[in-house]
């Protein structure tokens, strides 16, 4: 900002300037306030000089005119941001920069430039604040730059690229649950309301910044200098070494693979390792796996080389399920699992693939007492010459019938339960769209028996609703929104969506429903997933009295775990106040 003194009034006579008042009057009341063009613009005398900002705090809004201003700071006396009042820059990162304005003296009056050139666009702006955003883990700035660049018509890919390449590289545990919510939330940004797009993709970045605060950055292992290694060698390296827990060994046969090999290549080697021991870390790995894949589907491929390796840790750290024992006890589902395994080979290559129809009742064979019969049912299917694909999809429809008929009656983190087991066959049934690799159909089994496992939190099952066709369904989203507001009506939830799809209403208006309830909430990690995964899964059901569940599951589970504080919908809400130009404080 232009430095204005007796000694040089720089009286360039542009059009551009406003008046605002006479230089007496400020001199001797030190400041005043003035609105040009719809700004708010606060007018100081300090030190013998006249500076110029924008009278609304860029953090929540305060008018700064009523603010203290010494040895060329200006504090709001809100939150006691402060800033260097000749340029604008502020000493507290959360606070954003606040806006100057030249200033002028001309014959005894004092005018004001209310459009300055700035020195970056507003695109580069809000593109700087995002990573200021992230790096401090400051969710109104995170807010506010979602807010401007897409209303700047940035598409909403980079943003999520933004958040991707700051996620990948400030967490040396590698990829996060928060890169896997900005993943879920990229995938529901087309699901929600026009309105709430923003809000999605907020939610998703807000998990990165948490995710990677206070957390050491990444330093990247290279990949190996052959480039003429095989897919067949690189993924017996990779399995190899996450067998005996080798990360630096493991990362650099995976960056390889990525550099050298095809996009399905690299899958099948990622769900090789992520199959050779069962149900890994509760189903969070080849969830994270399949999350991973999804953002790379947003953002393009050619940042691979940046994602894909960070995935590493999921896999060398993590828990065996063979090794718990309730795989071992009062069955031996490990030696099950071994068995088939062993057959699985055989199966596949003698197999009529393509030809498959399900037997009547495979999906409650799936959710049967017996883990013979599931093992059974799922080899009969191999043989039968059942796909990737096909075989994921029932294992995903029972672990969604779990969900829906899970009894209130258990203990409250037994939703956690189900929940992992059916975020984990969406990751499968992700990876088995991809790949029709062996690798899936042992994870297909994986999760059968996941499913099998949590039978008894269908003791005794909740009750399917038919739906009322009868129903209002205009009505019903301010009823489903309304039983959100209210602990403990998971079932009320679970009918009105019953009633509402029963009634013909729109599913695409449901879920914007949905979302809308979801992304008000301060939603938990495996709250995002679920909804996320029930709505892809929707998406996909070929059945419409079974895609039903893909939508009674979410309502349930969001039904159980709301009302919360509602947080980060304040956050965002100031934010978009603030964008809108309304004010927060009220004098």
């Amino acid at each position: 900002m232009p430095l204005v003194n007796e000694a040089h009034p720089m009286a360039t006579r542009d059009d551009r300037f406003e008046r605002v008042t006479t230089r007496k009057e400020l001199v001797d009341e030190g400041r005043t306030l003035t609105t040009i063009g719809g700004q708010p613009i606060a007018v100081f005398h300090h030190e013998g000089e006249f500076r110029a900002v924008n009278n609304r705090c860029p953090h929540m809004g305060f008018p700064l005119a009523k603010g203290t201003v010494e040895d060329g700071i200006l504090t709001c006396h809100w939150h006691h941001a402060r800033f260097e009042l000749s340029c604008g820059d502020t000493f507290d990162p959360w606070a954003d920069d606040v806006q100057t304005y030249p200033v002028e003296v001309r014959d005894g009056d004092v005018y004001v430039d209310p459009h300055p050139e700035q020195d970056e666009s507003p695109v580069e702006h809000w593109a700087n604040r995002l990573e200021a955003g992230l790096r401090d883990d400051l969710r109104l700035v995170v807010a506010k730059s979602v807010i401007g660049l897409l209303g700047e018509g940035v598409p909403y890919e980079e943003p999520v690229r933004a958040g991707l390449e700051f996620g990948t590289e400030h967490r040396d545990d590698g990829w996060g649950p928060g890169l896997v919510i900005l993943g879920a939330m990229s995938n529901l940004y087309g699901d929600v309301r026009p309105e709430d797009r923003r809000r999605a993709l907020y939610r998703g970045l807000l998990e990165v910044a948490d995710d990677t605060s206070g957390e050491p950055p990444r330093f990247d292992q290279p990949a190996f200098s052959n480039p003429d290694l095989s897919k067949e060698r690189l993924k017996s390296w990779f399995r190899d070494t996450v067998e005996v827990r080798d990360d630096d060994g493991a990362e650099r046969c995976l960056r390889t693979a990525v550099e050298t090999l095809d996009r399905k290549d690299v899958v099948e080697i990622l769900y090789a390792a992520g199959t050779d021991h069962v149900y890994l870390d509760s189903g969070h790995t080849l969830d994270f796996v399949n999350k991973a894949l999804e953002t790379l589907d947003h953002v393009g491929w050619e940042h691979a080389e940046r994602a894909v390796p960070t995935l590493v840790p999921r896999f060398t750290q993590a828990r065996r399920s063979e090794e718990q024992s309730e795989w071992r006890q009062p069955v031996d589902l490990g030696e099950l699992v071994a068995e088939y395994h062993d057959a699985l080979p055989d199966m596949l290559d003698s197999r009529d693939a393509g030809d498959w129809e399900p037997p009547e009742g495979f999906v409650d064979t799936l959710l049967s007492d017996d883990p013979h019969d599931v093992v059974d049912a799922v080899r009969d299917a191999v043989r039968d010459g059942v796909t990737a694909e096909q075989l994921a999809s029932r294992v995903t429809r029972a672990a969604a019938r779990r969900v829906v008929r899970f009894q209130t009656s258990n203990e409250f983190n037994d939703w956690n339960t189900v929940h992992h087991t059916f975020s984990y066959c969406n990751g499968v049934h992700g990876g088995a769209r991809r790949v029709d690799a062996p690798a899936l159909y042992r994870a297909a089994l994986h999760g059968a028996l996941s499913v099998y496992l949590d039978r008894f939190l269908n003791t005794p099952p909740a009750r399917i609703p038919d739906g009322d066709p009868d129903a209002d369904p205009d009505a019903i989203h301010g009823e489903l929104l309304d039983a959100f507001d209210e602990e403990g009506r998971v079932n009320d939830a679970g009918c009105l969506v019953a009633d509402y799809l029963a009634a013909g209403g729109d599913p695409a208006a449901l879920k914007e429903t949905l979302a809308r309830g979801l992304l008000r909430e301060d939603a938990g990690f495996h709250t995002l997933q679920h909804v996320e995964a029930g709505f892809r899964q929707f998406d996909l059901a070929d059945d419409p009295e079974e895609a039903k569940l893909y939508l009674m599951a979410p309502a349930r589970y969001m039904a159980a775990h709301f009302p919360t504080r509602r947080s980060a919908e304040q956050t965002f809400t100031i934010a978009e106040r603030l964008d809108e130009g309304d004010r927060v404080h009220e004098s």
